[in-house]
């Protein structure tokens, strides 16, 4: 269970307030006391994906700031309405690296299981926003196709859960994978992508450290936060519940235009996160998709900015600035190895 320090004094179940999140982008802003900003920020039509945010993640921004990092990466805006060039709806090739129903194989050795199209948060810049979740679920039908794919190949040493997000699924709906997993030989590593403890930390209970701490396999949590006012002291908390229970605990950005393309931003960043130990891991150049063109930055100013960091920052709190190509067998670094930008 939960070390005693650990634990919250008044535990709220985590899916009471998953079903509470904020879906209204009016309702957002009174919040946030933007309301008469209205007519500017938010799109006269629909963009075909829905505005979720937990309200913990909310209150985490600036009241009366329509620029506020934290509320444009959920805002929808009109800029996501415009066709460019370039942008497309499956930005990183994950269609043509279906090997099962609901897996992906793109890289040698793991194999990437959508567990579910849910998540806690609808980040404007996601690159399965336009994933066609209802038949590419690897959670269906008990994990059958996905487990028969991984038995069926000998490579395969680590899966990555992800989604959506795939801490949206109960406890016991992961129980059930890992338990299916655990009778696979040559699997040894789990990773599990996800945003939850970041923008829902009571998603950490203690019926998920103990379902974690308890698994046979090697544990990797890899988080998602872009901006260092993510990360609260519950943040860290459910960071530290992580770390309890043997996980290795790593951090993706993704570098966003007007969210987080400043040295300084990225700094804090990095020292925040390894306050609450977890170590920066990638940096990503933003995937091309469809409704997300507003977020690009250049690559010659995300590399003045990786300059920046080596600068300023241990190496072991710089993280790797990298680009997702579809088809390609690995992620491609924007640097060469020596630090030479």
């Amino acid at each position: 269970m939960i070390p005693a320090n650990r634990a919250p004094a008044q535990p709220v179940r985590w899916q009471t307030l998953w079903r509470d999140a904020i879906t209204d982008p009016h309702e957002l802003l009174r919040l946030l006391d933007l309301s008469a900003h209205a007519a500017t920020l938010l799109p006269d039509a629909d963009t075909g994906f829905a505005l979720r945010v937990p309200r913990g993640f909310a209150a985490r921004m600036r009241h009366g700031d329509p620029a506020d990092p934290l509320l444009l990466q959920v805002l929808p805006q009109a800029a996501e309405l415009g066709e460019v060039p370039g942008f497309t709806r499956d930005a990183v090739g994950d269609l043509d690296a279906r090997a099962a129903s609901g897996v992906l194989h793109k890289y040698q050795g793991r194999a990437l299981l959508i567990a579910t199209g849910s998540c806690a948060v609808h980040c404007r810049y996601c690159f399965r926003r336009h994933f066609p979740y209802a038949e590419e679920t690897a959670a269906a039908n008990r994990w059958e196709r996905a487990l028969a794919h991984l038995r069926a190949d000998a490579s395969i040493r680590e899966v990555i859960l992800s989604g959506g997000d795939p801490l949206s699924l109960s406890t016991p709906k992961l129980a059930e994978l890992t338990d299916a997993l655990a009778t696979i030989p040559h699997i040894r590593r789990l990773r599990i992508h996800t945003r939850l403890p970041v923008v829902l930390p009571e998603r950490v209970d203690a019926e998920f450290f103990d379902w974690l701490a308890a698994l046979p396999l090697q544990r990797v949590v890899v988080l998602h936060a872009n901006h260092p006012g993510e990360i609260d002291d519950s943040v860290a908390s459910a960071c530290a519940v992580l770390r309890d229970a043997g996980a290795t605990l790593l951090n993706q950005a993704v570098l966003l235009r007007q969210v987080n393309d400043n040295a300084e931003v990225l700094c804090a960043l990095s020292e925040r996160l390894f306050e609450a130990g977890v170590l920066p891991y990638y940096l990503h150049q933003l995937d091309r998709v469809t409704g997300a063109a507003h977020f690009e930055v250049e690559d010659a100013r995300a590399l003045a900015l990786l300059e920046r960091l080596r600068e300023r920052l241990p190496g072991y709190l710089v993280p790797r600035l990298v680009r997702e190509v579809a088809g390609a067998p690995c992620k491609r670094p924007l640097a060469d190895n020596d630090g030479n930008a």
